[in-house]
């Protein structure tokens, strides 16, 4: 699915602003019919924004069910003989969607794009009402999963992820226009031949109209370096500039759709980053050059605007990212918005690109977080229902995502229960599907300490080892000699397995202000000693390719656990990305020499 842009051929209309906004907990919205008229006892509401922390109160906050928003918007005038595309960029966890009372779309999963062709429902020239219920509810076959409850009280949503239920319309929301005849899709493939970059292509064609297919591949200064012409095909790049770590260096591919007499049918322009990735061995090579990972976690959370996308804090935290060292994030536990991978693919910092399924581990949901214990895979709960919403979650990720060259990995789950024999069953064709949707990148989950070497059944389907690890926080609390013997003496186990190893989690909470004359848990003096524990055991094991500390910034938790204090602290910025002691702590390591 293509990302609406403006071309020659195309334009597109931002439907960001105040919406009509309206709760349905007892989700009678649809029954009476309220995408056929204007919403009713609305209230103003942000897009892009969750709705959360906007309004004041527990209302929003412990909201379960429906949420219902609504729009007017005048379609251009010169669309008229175009097709006309209504795209959500997300709407979490799940949306169906109304134009002038006729329904056009349902989606379920919260965190990639779904689009309708509304041409028919539309005139350009003339107002048009888009209404949009959105859902939060979470249950076992979603991803990720959830248990809504009935009680005196209400509905309540038990969900095992250690982040805060953001929901709405997060992300952008498009009108846009495109010719009958299109490029529907573009797949983008690198390689480096000696000095030259070759760039693979394959346009897929929608409509009617004979055509011919034009590939034009300019450099940064527009310059062209290269064309050929076919739906499928290679341009060769004589000593081409890749992109690289810290180089985000980015050609465009210019395709155009051509009628025979020449006259232009449609252009879409693809940014393309020339670069091979590759595991050999204990190595992570990126341009066959080993690469070793520092950076974060981290999570799209913000005050107010939750996991609303903003640019302001895009570009402040990548300053951030940039001041402090880092090289690299993981997108936890969820695919990010599609501008944020923009600016990677620029700014040249390498992605770790995470789908959805965070908490299917409930040993650790009845372990660390508390409540009612459940069987993680049984016919009951995850199970084969959950694990296709799972391919389809990780095939809408390789759609979106496949050609940014920032991405360099695909992790396919955080933390799951993966020493039993059901794991391993549920999730053997899941890396199967991934790699036969992406052939180019490799493939891999992340492991939990409750799943350690020699006990873990997953791990040797993926073709990197990511590890999440406590050492020091929630076991060995407070010892930091004994984590660092226990913490040593695995890495050293799962080094013995000859894949490359990302320490994908390391962290402690740390509240900003508090200090201790010797490092006590919750100080930052604690959190600077902690993290350097942890650098002396991945310095000793030469296998270890990254750091990525949990979490570039405090963030938003579930408020129903005297576990989590405000949040959740293991961020090395507060969650206004004011400094702690550990970032300056992480600078000088990751800076040293630069």
């Amino acid at each position: 699915m293509l990302r609406p842009q403006d071309t020659p051929t195309r334009e597109r209309r931002s439907l960001a602003g105040l919406w009509d906004f309206r709760l349905d907990p007892t989700l009678d919205g649809v029954a009476d019919r309220w995408f056929e008229r204007p919403l009713a006892d609305s209230r103003a509401m942000p897009v892009p924004a969750s709705y959360n922390d906007i309004l004041v109160g527990t209302e929003g906050r412990d909201h379960v069910g429906d949420a219902w928003y609504q729009t007017t918007t005048r379609v251009p005038r010169g669309w008229a003989g175009d097709r006309v595309v209504l795209r959500f960029d997300s709407a979490t966890h799940a949306a169906t969607v109304w134009v002038d009372g006729t329904e056009v779309v349902r989606h379920v999963g919260g965190y990639t794009p779904f689009e309708a062709d509304v041409t028919e429902l539309v005139t350009p020239g003339e107002e048009v009402r888009v209404t949009v219920v959105v859902n939060n509810e979470l249950t076992f076959q979603t991803i990720p999963p959830g248990v809504v409850q009935e009680t005196p009280h209400g509905r309540r949503q038990q969900y095992f992820h250690d982040f805060f239920n953001y929901s709405g319309l997060a992300r952008a929301v498009w009108l846009y226009a495109t010719p009958r005849t299109r490029v529907e899709d573009v797949t983008v493939t690198t390689d480096i031949r000696g000095t030259d970059g070759v760039v693979g292509y394959a346009v897929e064609v929608a409509g009617d109209d004979e055509h011919t297919v034009e590939v034009v591949l300019r450099d940064a200064d527009g310059a062209e370096v290269g064309r050929a012409e076919g739906a499928t095909g290679e341009v060769v790049v004589p000593d081409a500039h890749l992109w690289a770590p810290g180089d985000g260096y980015l050609h465009v591919a210019e395709i155009t759709l051509r009628c025979a007499d020449g006259a232009l049918l449609d252009r879409y322009d693809q940014t393309v980053g020339i670069r091979t990735v590759e595991v050999r061995g204990t190595e992570f090579l990126i341009n066959g050059t080993p690469f070793h990972f520092t950076g974060f976690g981290r999570h799209e959370d913000s005050p107010v605007r939750g996991k609303g996308h903003d640019d302001a804090f895009l570009v402040h935290d990548m300053e951030l990212m940039r001041w402090i060292g880092a090289n690299s994030f993981r997108t936890s536990h969820y695919p990010y918005a599609e501008e944020v991978y923009d600016y990677a693919d620029r700014l040249g910092l390498v992605v770790i690109d995470e789908v959805a399924a965070v908490g299917q581990n409930m040993g650790l949901a009845g372990g660390i977080f508390g409540g009612q214990s459940y069987t993680t895979f049984s016919p009951e709960t995850i199970n084969d229902v959950s694990r296709e919403a799972h391919a389809q979650a990780i095939r809408e990720l390789i759609a979106r995502d496949k050609n940014h060259p920032s991405v360099v990995l695909w992790s396919i789950a955080n933390e799951p229960e993966s020493d039993t024999d059901a794991a391993r069953a549920y999730f053997e064709p899941l890396f199967a599907l991934t790699r036969e949707l992406d052939t180019t990148r490799p493939v891999g989950f992340v492991n939990v300490m409750l799943a350690p070497h020699g006990k873990c059944q997953v791990s040797e389907l993926g073709d990197v080892l990511m590890l999440n690890r406590y050492y020091g926080w929630y076991t060995h609390t407070g010892d930091l000699e004994g984590a660092e013997t226990a913490w040593r003496a695995e890495l050293e186990q799962w080094a013995g397995d000859g894949k490359p190893i990302i320490i994908t989690e390391y962290g402690a909470d740390t509240v900003a202000g508090v200090h201790s004359l010797t490092p006590q848990p919750w100080s930052e003096e604690y959190q600077v000693a902690y993290l350097e524990m942890n650098h002396r055991v991945f310095d000793s094991v030469p296998a270890v390719v990254g750091e990525q500390v949990w979490n570039f910034a405090d963030f938003a938790t579930a408020s129903t656990s005297v576990f989590r204090v405000d949040g959740n602290k293991k961020g090395v910025f507060t969650r206004d990305r004011r400094p702690k002691a550990a970032a300056h702590a992480l600078r000088r390591r990751w800076t040293r020499g630069a």
